[in-house]
């Protein structure tokens, strides 16, 4: 059964973005890059509301059609735009980049998704992290904390009722002082 993996950087304080919605403080190099490429080779489906999927599809689109792009970014946009997305938006009526609009997260729905076969899914955004971890289908949470404190912004988890035992499966250091936090349910 595939697995929900929710994957997201955030700063040592705990910000995914500043307050107008800067990520300029995420320290991405070569050997972090390398990783994510192989952490999201194998991925079978992205789940990701409406802002985080268009800031994607931006973003990976001008990269993948650019000649001149970075090869490890260019890599990642290989492993991105191809990979089935599922956007969760009341808006949206149609999204580029290989993506099917659903207006809210059903949980029969997304199990039948995780008894297809392949790789993980991966949800991104912390709203939408939030709907999936009330319905508890988070299976594993990989936390990139990055060496800084931005101060203010959005965090990466709004405040919650319930409470969530977890257990660390791995912890890896890169040499940008960047930690990556696995925890499993």
């Amino acid at each position: 059964m595939r697995r929900i993996v929710f994957s997201l950087s955030v700063s040592l304080d705990g910000f995914f973005e500043g307050p107008n919605h800067e990520i300029d403080w995420s320290r991405v190099d070569d050997e972090l890059m390398a990783h994510m490429n192989d952490q999201f080779r194998d991925t079978s489906a992205y789940l990701t509301g409406r802002i985080t999927h268009e800031l994607m599809a931006a973003a990976w689109s001008a990269t993948g059609a650019d000649p001149d792009a970075p090869p490890l970014a260019a890599e990642f946009a290989s492993i991105w735009l191809p990979t089935p997305k599922y956007v969760f938006s009341r808006t949206l009526d149609h999204a580029e980049c290989n993506a099917t609009v659903k207006r809210a997260v059903d949980v029969e729905e997304i199990r039948a998704l995780q008894r297809r076969p392949g790789g993980d899914m991966v949800v991104g955004g912390p709203d939408l992290a939030r709907t999936f971890r009330e319905l508890d289908l988070i299976d594993e949470y990989r936390v990139y904390v990055h060496p800084v404190l931005i101060g203010r912004g959005r965090p990466m988890f709004q405040a919650a009722d319930e409470h969530v035992g977890l257990t660390l499966a791995s912890a890896r250091t890169f040499g940008n002082g960047v930690v990556r936090l696995s925890y499993v349910r």
